[in-house]
């Protein structure tokens, strides 16, 4: 795991949702709970300003490094406001997901993970969606200029992996996947079916628009009814994944009603695909996720344990001294004791349910342009 105390500087303000307490927070639960004792923590590397040019315009670089209010680049607005040292901890949040994508190319683990990262929304020349530089599309440039032949990226946050996606939607190399509340109730208003990769990477964008109220059963459902097959079907050499954990029933910013337990589900099926058909190596981040006292530890403390090769138990019981840290808001076990068996698609669908709906566009929109058939058996 990539982590220092430097990357919870990630800082808009006091009354900004994305509170830096997400990572310190979720880093204390792990280590109560012996997460940590099984995995090495490493600090990531001095900021290469070249990696990060490899996605983002120079002369945004400069304007961040400025920390001053520019609304040609996006900063400075209620979603993005600038704050001191914004550009040093953006660029140290950068490089500790490249770190994890070094050491995963580079074979000293199978696993690594930056639960500060996942900043999916940014683009080359602006911030947005709390975003300052796209940490995942610098580690996949990175990847790809080591020679990685092909990097699937997937995508669980509630919102649309929008500059992910825009970054490689012409690069038949990449194949990014997105599971996300439907672009007609939320932001960034992307993310439909019918966006399926560039006139030279036609079907390598995949995206799967959910209906807002989608739980546990109808997310796994449509996982599963996508995911695997896209994945087989590219044959990717390297799986890098983002968990944003806003889909939560409690997330304040989205609709969907996924439990910690369906999302830790999530996460093991992550690392069963990335075993299965990239020899195990999985780089993974974190992502949104904005109930930071009761959902944001208990879910990314799961990710850890799963990266780590000892998934927690669900029904461990969290520790008092961390309990006490957190205050009357404090969950008592990593558990939302949920149900997460789904229906398969293999015994067909409902042309009538909104969930089926949209797991149909989208493998009639992709699954052809993959070798795939779109229908249900």
């Amino acid at each position: 795991m990539l982590y220092s105390d430097e990357l919870t500087r990630y800082d808009f303000g006091p009354l900004h949702p994305m509170a830096p307490g997400r990572v310190r927070n979720t880093i204390a639960l792990a280590r109560a709970l012996g997460v940590l004792d099984r995995m090495e923590v490493v600090a990531p590397p001095e900021v290469d300003l070249g990696l990060i040019r490899t996605v983002h315009d120079a002369d945004y670089v400069e304007a961040v490094q400025k920390a001053e209010v520019n609304p040609v680049f996006g900063l400075g607005t209620s979603d993005n406001p600038v704050f001191a040292q914004m550009h040093e901890i953006s660029a140290q949040v950068v490089m500790a997901t490249v770190a994890a994508a070094q050491s995963v190319w580079n074979g000293t683990t199978k696993r690594a993970c930056n639960i500060s990262g996942g900043l999916h929304h940014a683009m080359p020349r602006n911030t947005s969606g709390f975003c300052v530089y796209n940490d995942i599309a610098v580690a996949i440039k990175w990847l790809l200029a080591q020679g990685c032949e092909r990097v699937a990226y997937v995508d669980v946050d509630v919102h649309h992996g929008d500059g992910v996606q825009a970054i490689f939607y012409n690069d038949p190399r990449v194949m990014t996947i997105s599971l996300h509340e439907t672009p007609m109730t939320l932001f960034p208003g992307t993310g439909f079916p019918h966006e399926t990769g560039g006139p030279d990477a036609i079907g390598s964008a995949v995206n799967v628009a959910l209906p807002p109220g989608t739980g546990d059963a109808g997310w796994l459902r449509a996982f599963h009814a996508v995911v695997p097959e896209v994945l087989h079907a590219f044959r990717p050499t390297v799986l890098v994944t983002q968990h944003g954990c806003d889909s939560h029933f409690s997330d304040p910013l989205a609709e969907l009603n996924l439990t910690i337990d369906g999302q830790r589900a999530s996460y093991l099926a992550m690392a069963a695909l990335a075993d299965e058909l990239c020899e195990g190596r999985w780089i993974s981040t974190g992502g949104g996720g904005y109930s930071v006292l009761n959902v944001v530890p208990r879910a990314w403390t799961h990710l850890l344990g799963v990266v780590s090769g000892h998934p927690v138990d669900p029904d461990t019981v969290i520790p008092e001294a961390w309990r006490d840290t957190i205050g009357d808001e404090a969950p008592t076990v990593m558990t939302d004791h949920a149900d997460v068996s789904f229906p398969d698609v293999s015994s067909g669908y409902n042309p009538a349910d909104r969930l089926d709906q949209a797991i149909i566009a989208t493998r009639k929109a992709v699954f052809p342009e993959l070798g795939l058939d779109p229908e249900f058996y």
